[in-house]
């Protein structure tokens, strides 16, 4: 992709940015003080409840009037006011940008994810994530729009291996957006674990072609092995080419019941329609994405 392509990609994002977001304000945050409601007590207009006073309260928060009323002094409680924690995953494995369809559905579905947790004043960190290695990038870059320069150069022991999540510097209750194909082989019970785990709350895109899920393979073809760059060739028969369909249905039949055993949001976007059909396909009814209106 060029530079020219990915300011094209960055401007539907913006657009799409505009009506959609990311899900923050269906959550409970903890931690630095911003506009998103809390679970502790703090200093904000938001009334939240009565309590003793002890002493060491700041007498500010005193309520005078049912002190002149009772006798007895008590504290409002607020609120406090948090700022959401976002933890951008992309998986720069090569099946994400094989094709060039493809490879444009995941860069609008990048900068839609960094826009949405940047303009919603979010602790925004972005990583990057190939087998096992993995690289954190400040959310400039993609702004300039040299995040996929940084994507392509990663190199791990062995790229066809599924990514190593362990190994990226998770944030304690944030929203963890994972871009990725979901294209490689295992379980995905070790992958949620991860992605759950210090109370974080998957998200899950996953940009897919109408021909890697139902394709119409017939004959003498040669498949290339997008990681690891070899050619392989088969010939298709319908008895093939059905348990090609069945097993794709039930890899992500897998992730999707996976998804519910940990309260994750999942949502497959298809690269073929333009950007906000696809995600007014299955991102918004799944709560992926809410409407930002």
């Amino acid at each position: 992709m060029t530079a020219d392509d990915l300011a094209h990609c960055h401007a539907r994002a913006l657009a799409a940015a505009g009506r959609l977001r990311l899900p923050l304000r269906s959550r409970v945050w903890k931690g630095q003080a911003g506009e998103f409601q809390g679970a502790g007590t703090g200093s904000s207009l938001d009334f939240q409840d009565h309590r003793t006073y002890v002493p060491g309260d700041d007498p500010r928060h005193i309520n005078w009037q049912a002190y002149a009323r009772t006798g007895q002094y008590t504290m409002k409680l607020y609120r406090e006011e948090v700022r959401p924690v976002v933890d951008v995953v992309l998986d720069a494995s090569e099946s994400m940008f094989f094709e060039p369809l493809k490879a444009t559905r995941v860069a609008d579905l990048f900068y839609l994810t960094v826009e949405s947790a940047r303009h919603s004043g979010a602790a925004t960190s972005v990583h990057l994530v190939r087998g096992d290695a993995t690289r954190t990038i400040p959310p400039e870059l993609v702004a300039a729009h040299r995040w996929l320069d940084e994507a392509r150069s990663l190199s791990a022991r062995d790229s066809a291996a599924p990514p190593d999540f362990s190994r990226i510097p998770f944030r304690g209750n944030a929203i963890r957006v994972l871009i990725s194909d979901l294209l490689f082989p295992g379980d995905p019970e070790p992958a949620l674990r991860c992605l759950a785990a210090r109370q974080g709350c998957p998200i899950l895109l996953a940009p897919f072609l109408q021909s890697e899920a139902a394709p119409e393979w017939t004959g003498n073809y040669e498949f290339v092995d997008a990681e690891r760059k070899s050619r392989h060739p088969h010939r298709i028969e319908p008895s093939v080419l059905r348990r090609y369909r069945e097993s794709y249905i039930q890899h992500f039949a897998l992730w999707k019941n996976a998804c519910r055993r940990h309260q994750s949001r999942m949502a497959r976007v298809p690269c073929e329609p333009d950007f906000q059909t696809s995600l007014f396909a299955e991102a918004v009814p799944s709560g992926a994405l809410e409407s930002s209106k």
